[in-house]
């Protein structure tokens, strides 16, 4: 059997290159694929099955014409090698086989074949030849679903003869010895290489429809918790089990093999095809995405034939097949209430077949409905509100897995007078028990309540906590969910709670430690584990938002603090919630350098990230665009003209943002530069509590005003007169290691990435995301730890001061700095440590011994000599845990108590181990996850981004961008460098960062500079599809150029970049998805200077009028230098992309020229254009060579 690893390696290069082939297919509308393809579109948006734009809709049919090319090859190519199409016929004649290729002669037959059939129709082309493998499949009667003529984009999306010609390379390839280098041969017909490719290679396909597959050890747990019981109770004859998102097939695969099983044993003579097809025929599935389902019927039929006794597809039956291609969450509609074409007809893309599998979707039918639904929100606008629509459940910024439950549970069949309800089994994100759109679901579908809605009641039996689980492929933290559509018959629910994380990656996921405790033990009502807690819950538990599935004790701890607060937070402030919402962040964010050289202090505000807010501190706060003033009432954009121009080409953009009242902007009469949303705040507080909404642990901070918050960074809003003390009321309680064990009871556990990202392997390592809503119900004790709070405030602030880039700006002693800072962090640890015993005592869970005495002077510590660390520490030496706490943190675990303490802090940390091990709550709370990890960068790596920053600052310097005489100039790197050897700052800089006094500097500044700049010219920021959206956006600038003349003009909105649409990451970087230019410089490959081979560049600094006039002075110089047209076509290009540019911002003239700087470079481009004899269509078809590998220079 081929290595499948290798496999889905070199079919991703494959697809690339069948992509750009079908791409420039799709774009050809004289292409009867091209034609239909913008009919298609127009269709699919006027009937809001799409909201996305042309090319993006378009890239995504590309995607899945490639993949259906792939995949049909991949079938012929399993089947030539297993012998599966044997004895094929065409027209009563055997078909001559192999067509791609095949083990021992095989390949050399299948050219032998290819040959003849070119003699016979001579016009016909590799294309050709594939299709007819494809088609001796097709015309099978257990082959015609695998590449349905009707729908399979091999047959409508025909790709190139050259493109088809790479496939049959690729496939036909082979090792020095002869052998084939993909070779699909395996005894056992295996077919689980194809859930990989499935999965893992379309790009496009994994983010847009969240692939990923089911493990199967969670698919056969929850058959055995669902069709396992159906059986039993419903018998085999006429039984039903669909997955409504079934991928790749794996439950319908391990479902399929469940029936033959029980078939077999039913009816032990059965004849093996009608085995089969009795199996089959209780197998239903569905999915939106074509090739999901083309593999998923070929899997079947392999399994199919395997289970029938037969030995190829050929001799198969037409076996019964209810698998079809569709959206699962409009599908099932009644016609009614279908995505019509206004007339009743129903709208189906051309890849979907649901029409063909009627009443696949009609609710309330099924006997076993299982399902790993994606866990991602609706890729698509329009989409998402017909979702919303057609699910009452979809609430706010809901995920798919919300419409999908309520879907699950429409799908099975109720209870009736004969038999009882359908069995419900699914994995799926646990986002929905903790994130606000969750509240509906909860409260409203699955409390065991009247629903009012189809089916009338569900009823959970079980509730399974999988996040601390290894689940491969699920960064998102899970569960699985059973139930039954009817009114709960009893009052508690079968709940499975996690108490500790997987440790480490198990080398078989099957048997991992949590794994196995829940597979075990979820019969045992009353077992407390290691891992999880198992217990039959009041159903009341689990009918309130938001939910907890934490065992150990953790719920009752929970209980405990509520009961001793003496109010809610949300009786304190004036409002909690999140400053402002800006509505695109690319668009209104800057970088300091770009707003210091837009000289228009008035238009920004620094604005605060969740990420910066850190231990105490708010580390940083890059400017944004804020065109209000102290009320936030909205200014004219003529208020601020630099920024105004730099935003003009993003307003169509902006303007058709979508707002709360489901238009735009534009429709709407909104300004088009407005934040999203701004509350006025008026009778709140000037002071502001902000917090990160997304961190592994909790991090609250002071502002006193000043700033802008994103989304990240909520705040806490104190009414107008509340002093600061007021504000260190709450700020020590909230930084507290109690309120992050409450706040991780109530709040959604993010993983460590998402989808594939992987969860963290300790409790410590996920991210949480802590909500306004959320933080509302937290319960404050009465005491506050006011002055606690301040000191540790000022001490956090203390130490930001002398930070290396604050000692950079003052001019520091930098070693007397980082002592200084080193002995502020220590004392910052310190009385943290106070602040977090002082909460237990406040909440009534630690005795006052436990405290410093009032008037004590705190030693300085290190956070390895804290208690918990100390206890952790010593469990490690003894074996009795393994974490990569002290590791990932860098700190030498410590198992003896430090011997310069006072004799009085020694007994007061061994009193508090001693109450850890005494206390449960206390051993809850002093663990790793709840306490603060003080993982703040290294001052050396600290001090090595201030300087970087600080060398780019100065090479910034306008100055070094113009000649003697004021005009813009480009300079090579080492025309920069010897411009400031004599810059002593520079050379302190430069020293600090190299280590070194002996350093080539031409070398340095070559390094700064070379990951700052982004070329002038598209073709040298952009690959192929970076530079279509590009072109895109040149129309739009001209249909808003036209506008602003006051003509009647419908302006595109064009595509968003993606980072796949430039050619180096760091442009995307400087860019991002609006393309908003943000680099530093400009540079100009392959425009070298004669006797200099450093990189020439310029100052993003300069408008459009400097830039041109220094590209036009580069060219002119390297036109008399005897450069070639090589160097000079992309200096060329660029003038070119500015012209439209000066012509609206440069046409005034210059009083000293004489001449408008737009009509001057304007005529310096076309005696350019005239010196090499080309014209501006050459310039603009220019690429640059493509790059050879090979190895780097020394």
């Amino acid at each position: 059997m081929t290595d499948s690893a290798q496999l889905l390696i070199d079919l991703k290069r494959e697809l690339k290159a069948l992509e750009a082939d079908l791409r420039v297919r799709a774009e050809d509308a004289s292409s009867s694929w091209g034609a239909s393809l913008r009919e298609e579109y127009q269709q699919a948006h006027e009937h809001e099955r799409t909201g996305r734009d042309w090319i993006g809709w378009r890239d995504g049919e590309v995607a899945q014409a490639g993949v259906a090319w792939i995949i049909a090859c991949v079938f012929i190519r399993f089947c030539e090698d297993n012998g599966l199409l044997l004895g094929a016929r065409k027209n009563g004649r055997v078909v001559a086989q192999p067509w791609i290729a095949a083990p021992g002669d095989g390949l050399e037959r299948a050219v032998e074949n290819e040959a003849a059939f070119y003699a016979a129709a001579p016009t016909e082309t590799s294309r050709g030849w594939l299709q007819q493998a494809f088609g001796a499949l097709a015309d099978l009667p257990a082959g015609g679903p695998l590449v349905d003529r009707e729908h399979s984009a091999v047959w409508h999306a025909e790709i190139s003869a050259e493109a088809a010609d790479g496939l049959l390379t690729f496939f036909r390839r082979t090792t020095p010895d002869g052998r084939l280098v993909h070779d699909f041969r395996d005894p056992d017909l295996g077919t689980r290489f194809l859930g990989d490719l499935y999965q893992d290679l379309s790009d496009y396909a994994k983010k847009t429809y969240a692939l990923l597959q089911t493990p199967i050890f969670v698919e056969q747990f929850i058959l055995d918790q669902t069709l396992t019981p159906a059986i039993k109770e419903f018998g085999l004859t006429d039984l039903k089990v669909i997955d409504p998102a079934c991928g790749s097939g794996h439950f319908l695969l391990g479902a399929f093999e469940r029936l033959i099983t029980e078939w077999r044993a039913k009816a032990p003579g059965l004849d093996g095809g009608e085995l089969a097809n009795r199996a089959l025929n209780s197998v239903y599935g569905v999915d939106l995405n074509p090739f999901a389902i083309a593999i998923s019927r070929f899997r079947l039929t392999v399994a199919a034939i395997k289970a029938a006794g037969i030995s190829t597809i050929t001799s198969a039956p037409a076996f019964t097949y209810h698998l079809a291609i569709g959206d699962s969450l409009l599908g099932g509609q009644s016609v009614a209430t279908q995505l019509d074409l206004g007339d009743g007809e129903y709208f189906e893309y051309q890849s979907e077949d649901l029409r063909e599998y009627a009443g696949i979707l009609t609710p309330r039918q099924y006997h076993v409905v299982v399902a790993n639904p994606p866990y991602i929100q609706p890729p698509d606008a329009k989409l998402r509100d017909a979702y919303r629509a057609r699910y009452e459940t979809c609430h706010g910024k809901y995920a798919l897995s919300v419409p999908f439950m309520e879907l699950l549970f429409r799908l099975a069949k109720p209870k009736d007078v004969a038999s009882g309800a359908g069995y419900v089994g699914q994995i799926t994100s646990n986002s929905f028990m903790k994130r606000e759109f969750g509240k509906k679901l909860i409260e409203k579908y699955l409390s065991g309540e009247y629903t009012g809605l189809s089916p009338d009641f569900v009823e959970l039996t079980h509730i399974i906590d999988t996040s601390g689980a290894y689940i491969p492929g699920h960064g998102t933290p899970t569960v699985i969910l059973m139930g039954r559509p009817r009114k709960p018959l009893t009052d508690v629910v079968r709940a499975v709670l996690g108490v500790r994380g997987e440790p480490g990656q198990p080398k078989d996921p099957a048997n991992g430690l949590v794994w196995r405790d829940i597979i075990d033990h979820v019969d045992q009502p009353g077992y407390d584990g290691t891992y999880v807690t198992v217990a039959d819950m009041p159903r009341e538990t689990y009918a309130k938002f938001p939910w907890s599935l934490s065992g150990g004790g953790a719920g009752e701890l929970k209980e405990r603090l509520e009961a001793l607060g003496a109010v809610k937070l949300s009786s304190v402030p004036f409002r909690i919630g999140v400053f402002g919402i800006q509505g695109a962040d690319d668009a209104f964010m800057v970088t300091p350098d770009e707003a210091r050289r837009r000289a228009e202090p008035a238009a920004f505000r620094p604005l605060v990230v969740g990420d910066v807010i850190r231990d105490w501190t708010i580390t940083s706060a890059d400017p944004t665009f804020f065109p209000y003033d102290g009320l936030h009432d909205l200014q004219p954009i003529e208020a601020f003209p630099k920024q105004a121009r730099s935003m003009w080409p993003l307003r169509t953009e902006l303007g058709n943002r979508a707002t709360f009242t489901r238009g735009t902007y534009f429709s709407d009469g909104r300004p088009w530069y407005e934040w999203h949303q701004l509350p006025q705040d008026q009778g709140a507080s000037p002071l502001s509590i902000t917090f990160a909404f997304v961190a592994t642990h909790n991090h609250f901070v002071l502002d006193r005003g000043g700033k802008v918050f994103k989304q990240s960074a909520p705040v806490i809003k104190l009414p107008e007169g509340a002093t600061e003390d007021d504000h260190y009321d709450l700020l020590g309680v909230l930084n507290s290691s109690t309120a992050c064990f409450w706040l991780k009871q109530v709040s959604q556990n993010k993983g460590n990435g998402g989808i594939g990202g992987g969860i963290g392997d300790e409790a410590w390592e996920p991210r949480y995301e802590f909500t306004s809503t959320k933080l509302q119900d937290f319960p404050l004790p009465n005491e506050r730890a006011r002055n606690l709070a301040r000191l540790i405030d000022e001490t956090a602030q203390s130490r930001a001061a002398v930070s290396p880039s604050a000692a950079l700006q003052t001019s520091m002693n930098l070693a007397q700095a980082r002592a200084t800072g080193v002995d502020l962090g220590r004392k910052l640890v310190a009385l943290q440590e106070e602040l977090d015993w002082r909460m237990y005592c406040a909440y009534g869970l630690a005795d006052s011994d436990l405290l410093a005495p009032a008037d004590a002077e705190l030693p300085l510590i290190d956070p390895a000599e804290r208690a918990f660390e100390i206890r952790l520490a010593r469990d490690v030496e003894a074996g009795r845990v393994v974490t990569s706490w002290f590791a990932r943190h860098k700190r030498a675990p410590l198992t003896d108590l430090s011997a310069s303490w006072p004799a009085w802090y020694t007994e007061l940390v061994d009193r508090r181990l001693a109450a850890i091990d005494a206390n449960r709550s206390l051993r809850m709370l002093e663990q790793p996850e709840y306490k603060r990890r003080w993982n703040t960068p290294s001052w050396d790596d600290q001090l090595a981004d201030a300087v970087h920053t600080a060398l780019l600052d100065r090479l910034e310097a306008p100055e070094l961008w113009r000649d003697a005489s004021g005009r813009p100039l480009a300079r090579t790197a080492a025309q920069v460098a010897d411009a400031l050897r004599r810059d002593e700052r520079v050379r302190e800089l430069l020293g600090i960062r190299t280590g070194s006094h002996d350093y080539d500097m031409t070398v340095e500044i070559g390094k700064l500079l070379a990951p700052e700049a982004v070329p002038g010219f598209a073709p040298l920021r952009y690959k192929p599809a970076g530079i279509e959206k590009f072109r895109a956006w040149q129309r739009t600038w001209e249909q808003q150029r036209a506008e602003d003349r006051g003509e009647r003009v419908d302006v595109d909105v064009p595509p968003k970049y993606k980072p796949t649409d430039f050619l180096k990451n760091t442009y995307w970087s400087a860019r991002g998805k609006l393309d908003v230019p943000k680099e530093r410089f400009v540079s100009f490959p392959g425009a070298q200077l004669p006797d200099d081979s450093t990189d020439v560049y310029g100052w993003a600094g300069w408008d459009h009028a400097e830039r041109g006039q220094a590209i036009a002075r580069l060219a002119n110089d390297l036109m008399r230098a005897g450069a070639d047209d090589q160097q000079l076509i992309p200096l060329i290009g660029a003038l070119l992309e500015l012209q439209p540019w000066l012509d609206q911002w440069h046409e005034e003239v210059d009083a000293r020229a004489g001449v408008s700087p737009a009509s001057a470079i304007s005529g310096a481009t076309s005696a350019l254009l005239q010196r090499l004899g080309i014209g501006a269509d050459t310039v603009n078809a220019w690429r640059p060579a493509p790059a050879t590998r090979g190895r780097k220079k020394a």
